[in-house]
């Protein structure tokens, strides 16, 4: 039996897979937080943002913490740190 994801995880994973990156898009930075506090890292707030390629992410928080989030080819959203 496949793992139950959560309404707030396909959520999020739908949000990265379709979020165009602006320079200014604020929302972004909350999405990526969300996606970092619900794999249990700690990020106080996205300090930077960077579009790597498609569903691919850099986020430097203002702590310091630096993360890679992306979806891998199963579908996850996975948040590495940096």
């Amino acid at each position: 039996m496949a793992p139950r994801l959560s309404a707030a995880s396909l959520t999020i994973a739908a949000l990265l897979i379709g979020a165009p990156v602006l320079a200014d898009d604020a929302g972004l930075g909350k999405d990526l937080k969300a996606t970092i506090a619900l794999q249990g890292m700690p990020c106080n707030e996205i300090a930077t943002t960077k579009q790597n390629g498609d569903s691919d992410y850099s986020a430097t928080c203002k702590d310091g913490n630096r993360y890679h989030i992306f979806v891998n080819a199963q579908g996850r959203v996975i948040v590495q740190k940096l």
